[in-house]
Order: C-alpha cells, then sequence, then structure tokens
C-alpha cells in the first residue's frame, strides 16, 4: 500500500482527488493539506510515498518547497497537480524531480492513468536489485514497440501472455481481470498483472464500469 498526502488549498478540488484515489487499488490517504507548513508537517509525521502537490498555496509556492522535500524526506515522490501553466514554474518542478505534472481541471481517467503508471513504475523499481540498460529503457519508455514486445519483465511469460490476448480476442464487450482469470484457471492478481502488462504496450485498454453499488471495475478490450 502506497501512502499518499494530497496538498491543495481548494478543499473542494482536494475532495474530488481524494475520491478519484478512493477508486483505486494500492494507495491510502494519509491527510490532506490546504498550504505548504501543513504540507510539511504532514511529511514529518507519516511516512509518506507520494505528494499530490498545488503549486499556488497561500502561504508559500509549491516549487519553493520542493528542494526542502527532495533533501529532508527523499524518499517521497512527487506529481504536481495545479493550475500553473508558466513554463518556467514546469521547469523548476522538473528540475526537482518531480514524477509527473498535471493541469486543471484533471479528469478521473488522467488521474487514473498516472497514478497507475507511477504504481507501476514503482513496483518495477522496487523489484529489482540490479538494472541494465533494457530495464531503463522500459522504465522511461524510451524502447521502440518491437522492443517492449521483445522483452518480458519478471512475472510475465510468453505463453500466458499469448492466452490472455485470445481470451481478449474472443470478446468485444469487455472483460474484467477476475473474468480472464477464471477462463483461464488462474488468480485475479495474476490475470490482472498480464492484461495491465499489455495495457502498458498499447495492445490492450481499460476502462472503468460503475456498477450499481461497490467500487467500478476496470473493463479490458484490445487496441
Amino acid at each position: 500500500m502506497l501512502n499518499v498526502v494530497i496538498a491543495e488549498d481548494d478543499f473542494r478540488i482536494a475532495a474530488i482527488h481524494e475520491k478519484y484515489l478512493s477508486q483505486m487499488e494500492g494507495f491510502a490517504l494519509k491527510g490532506k493539506a490546504l498550504n505548504a507548513k501543513e504540507t510539511i508537517e504532514l511529511l514529518s509525521r507519516f511516512k509518506v510515498d507520494l505528494l499530490l502537490l498545488d503549486l499556488y498555496m497561500p502561504d508559500e509556492l509549491g516549487t519553493k518547497i520542493l528542494p526542502d522535500i527532495r533533501k529532508d524526506y527523499p524518499k517521497t515522490d512527487v506529481i504536481v497537480i495545479t493550475a500553473a501553466t508558466e513554463t518556467a514554474l514546469l521547469k523548476d518542478a522538473l528540475r526537482s524531480g518531480v514524477f509527473h505534472y498535471l493541469i486543471k481541471p484533471v479528469s478521473s481517467e488522467k488521474f487514473a492513468q498516472v497514478m497507475g503508471e507511477y504504481k507501476k513504475k514503482k513496483q518495477f523499481i522496487d523489484s529489482k536489485t540490479d538494472i541494465n540498460q533494457a530495464d531503463l529503457d522500459l522504465y522511461f519508455g524510451t524502447q521502440n514497440q518491437e522492443e517492449r514486445k521483445s522483452y518480458l519483465p519478471t512475472g510475465i511469460n510468453s505463453i500466458t501472455l499469448e492466452k490472455v490476448k485470445r481470451v481478449l480476442k474472443g470478446t468485444e464487450e469487455g472483460i474484467t481481470a477476475e473474468e480472464i482469470g477464471e477462463k483461464m484457471g488462474v488468480s485475479r492478481t495474476t490475470s490482472r498483472r498480464y492484461v495491465e502488462y499489455l495495457v502498458s504496450l498499447g495492445e490492450a485498454k481499460a476502462e472503468l464500469e460503475y456498477g450499481i453499488i461497490g467500487r467500478p471495475e476496470r473493463r479490458y478490450y484490445l487496441s
């Protein structure tokens, strides 16, 4: 579970981002801050994996506290979510090593996409003791499509991957990870790992389906 802090001075926007976060697996909200001072206080109180940081806060620009965050909380990653469109602020944020920079308003789909990419990349790096160039090309997205297909990360084998593709090919209305698992005789966790890998390659796509009750499900389709 990845611990998250939302730093946003507009409580309505913070509530929206909290709702988006609650619809995703693997994230736990540790707190919300309305200004830079509260942000630093939350980082000092909790082990925070990811900070969702607004740049326009009432007491300090987010870019002003980024160097301190990098120095005092080096294990905390940062995704900027802001209305700031000035190139200078973007450059400052990039120099401070932010994972991504999102401009408000952020749709639930874009939020889910970026958070999903963050989680996958963090898990990918954390699973490695040593890295090679293929790992780095995969992480930074510099592989071409053919190179991605030929390189299979740990936990993905070609036989099972082809089976998942065949299951996806056999449905036009989309299918959940649980349904894929049932068809193949594997766990939901395993089937989801494979189909999310196909999503990362661009060979499949995922859409949220909202049911009558409970959390929305991700349905997968061939691209």
